[in-house]
């Protein structure tokens, strides 16, 4: 699997790698490292041909990935393809075509 050859790698690279997060998780980390109040976030990744959502709850310095969930076939190119088309279509409607 992309995670295990993901460990694999940071093996190789000398590292010992304890757990891979998904990206969204990551960001909200990353954004979360400062804050010392009680927050629940929702990060949103678009891109790489998925869509990402992590629900988090991050209270005194911990973080609790409370849902994440993604759409596989919307993201990326996939995204960029369903947009044109929408607007094509708009376009076409609004000009009798």
């Amino acid at each position: 699997t992309l995670r295990q050859a993901t460990k694999d790698a940071g093996t190789i690279a000398g590292l010992d790698v304890l757990r891979v997060i998904n990206e969204p998780t990551a960001a909200a980390l990353a954004y979360g490292l400062d804050m010392s109040e009680s927050s629940v976030i929702a990060v949103f990744d678009l891109g790489g041909g998925t869509f990402d959502i992590s629900i988090l709850e991050m209270q005194k310095g911990v973080f609790e990935v409370k849902s994440t969930n993604g759409d596989t076939h919307l993201g990326s190119e996939n995204f960029d393809i369903v947009h044109v088309e929408h607007l094509v279509k708009q376009f076409q409607k609004e000009n009798n075509f």
